[in-house]
This record gives C-alpha cells, sequence and structure tokens, in this order.
C-alpha cells in the first residue's frame, strides 16, 4: 500500500513531495489544507505544481478553517500566493480538485491490508475530522509523521511554531485519540539548512523546470536572507526525509502536549521526556545526519529541474 500525503502547499511542500516519490514511496492521494495561505490559493498552486511536474496522483481539497478559531495564514511571510519567488512562477492552470479530502482519505484508509502512512505538512485539521467522525479508520493509521511543533520554542509566536498555531484544536484531537505520531519540529528541520549557493546546481540543471525549481529554490532561501539570515531551513522537505529515511533520525518517545489557550501561549506544543511524568503518546526527532538529509533533498531537485 502508498502513502498518502496532507499539505498546504508551499514550495518546500512541493520539494517534499519529489523527495518522498523519488524515495520510490507511492503516493495514493494528496489533500489539501489552509496554512501557507487560504485554501483557495493553496488549491491553484497545487493545480499549478501538479501540471508542471506531471504529478500522477490524485488531489483532493480539504479543509478551509481550523477546527476553532480564527483563520490564521502564513501570508505575512510567504507573501500572497504562499510561495515566494525570484522569477518564475508555477503555471496558472484551473482548479479542478474536488471538495472531498475527507471521503477519499476514509476511502484510503479503508482500503485493503498493510501500513497506512500519512505524512502531514500542515495544520492538521483534514486529519483531526477523520478523527473525529471515523475513529475506527483513524486507528488503521500505522504513522502520522508531521512537520510542525517545536520543542524549545516557535516561529509564528515566541512559544508556538505555525502549523501548531494555526489549528492546536486538530493537534490536541489527533494526541487524544492515540494516533502514532511523529513530530518532526522546527529544531530538528534548523539542522538542515539551504543557502544561495546551493541554487546553482539546480539552475544548471538544464530541463524544462530547470529555472521554475531554481528561482522557487531561491525565493524560498530568501525568506532567511532577508532577514539578515545565512540560509534557510528546508522545513517540509526535511520531515520528508524523517518520513523516507527514519534510519537518518534519532527518535526520542516523549509526552506531547498542546496549548490551547494564552494570548502568547495558544499553539504552544509542550514535550515531557522525562519518566514518571506522563504516558508517552508521541515521538519526536532530537537529530538528523545533516549531510545525508540535504543532499537527498538538493539531489531531489536538482533530478526535478533535469528532466
Amino acid at each position: 500500500m502508498g502513502i498518502w500525503i496532507d499539505t498546504d502547499m508551499g514550495f518546500d511542500d512541493i520539494a517534499a513531495i519529489m523527495v518522498a516519490a523519488h524515495a520510490g514511496l507511492t503516493i495514493d492521494g494528496v489533500s489539501l489544507v489552509f496554512g501557507n495561505a487560504p485554501l483557495e490559493r493553496v488549491r491553484l498552486n497545487a493545480a499549478g505544481a501538479a501540471s508542471a511536474f506531471v504529478w500522477p496522483f490524485p488531489v483532493h481539497a480539504g479543509r478551509a478553517t481550523p477546527a476553532l478559531g480564527r483563520l490564521e495564514t502564513a501570508t505575512n511571510v510567504l507573501g500572497d500566493a504562499g510561495m515566494p519567488t525570484t522569477g518564475l512562477n508555477l503555471p496558472a492552470v484551473a482548479d479542478t480538485f474536488h471538495n472531498d479530502a475527507f471521503e477519499a482519505l476514509c476511502g484510503w484508509l479503508e482500503k485493503g491490508e498493510g501500513e497506512r502512512r500519512i505524512l502531514a505538512l500542515g495544520p492538521l485539521t483534514n486529519i483531526a475530522a477523520v478523527v473525529l467522525a471515523r475513529p475506527d479508520l483513524a486507528a488503521r493509521i500505522t504513522d502520522l509523521t508531521w512537520m510542525g511543533g517545536g520543542v524549545t520554542a516557535g516561529n509564528h509566536t515566541a512559544s508556538a511554531e505555525f502549523n501548531a498555531f494555526a489549528d492546536p484544536e486538530a493537534l490536541a484531537i489527533v494526541l487524544a485519540h492515540r494516533i502514532p505520531l511523529r513530530m518532526v519540529d522546527l529544531d530538528l528541520c534548523r539542522q538542515v539548512l539551504c543557502a544561495p549557493d546551493d541554487v546553482a546546481p539546480i539552475r544548471a540543471a538544464g530541463g524544462r523546470n530547470a529555472a521554475l525549481v531554481a528561482d522557487l529554490l531561491a525565493g524560498f532561501v530568501a525568506i532567511a536572507t532577508s532577514r539578515g539570515r545565512p540560509a534557510m531551513a528546508l522545513y517540509d522537505a526535511v520531515a520528508a526525509v524523517a518520513f523516507a529515511y527514519p534510519e537518518h533520525v534519532t527518535w526520542r518517545e516523549a509526552r506531547l502536549d498542546v496549548e490551547l489557550a494564552g494570548t502568547f501561549t495558544r499553539g504552544r506544543t509542550v514535550v515531557e521526556t522525562r519518566p514518571g511524568r506522563g504516558e508517552f503518546n508521541a515521538a519526536f526527532g532530537v537529530r538528523i545526519d545533516v549531510d545525508k538529509a540535504k543532499t537527498v533533498i538538493l539531489e531531489t531537485l536538482r533530478a526535478e529541474a533535469s528532466w
């Protein structure tokens, strides 16, 4: 059985999908959720990416708003399109996706035997909807690897990482139902950095998508360099490496909770690793083989830029 990817479709999400595919994993389906941008824009990004990179798997539109609270997106950082670039953009393609992510994900979980592995790259709203409405099917999830949370600090606020902040109730629902969760948090992702010099080999790959991939990667890296930092973490792509190659990550079991209230604490992930302080309900990545992870990601992007 293949895998499922749930995404808010920014550039690092696209890179994550590429990493999973190049690792030999069969992608059975992709569901879209608000996050990097409002769902309408996420859908357009997905349509453009599916056209540019000739994706063979179905894409399904999912939740446009969080389980509770107001809509929060990352457009203040990523721009209105949720995907900065230094030149080319994804092609403008009509969005023809059905609003059926819930039904599609339930149908996928119902099929056959074997592992049911999900890579989640945005707010966990789509997953929580299945957990609440069909706990019998959610119980079939054997591995939910999520890019989100922060062990030491946040990014959207001082306390909270964006994907957790955007729908902390969804995370709480997933945790309460004991879904096997591996958290790839900010601290782990920030071990794998991409600098401006890493763009040139992508641009030189020579394929029809070389300039597009290079411009999108350069735009993503510029999020950091425009703020005086030398390099940018490859967030969702790192999560894909952890998902496809878990042996490259040192995992640690923990008790994971999420704060649901407070002006400065909502969305904070609280990670307890001390024995006897609570039943462990998740694992998080402590360390990743940085050289291998970066090589996998950049070689994947180069391969996509070469055809």
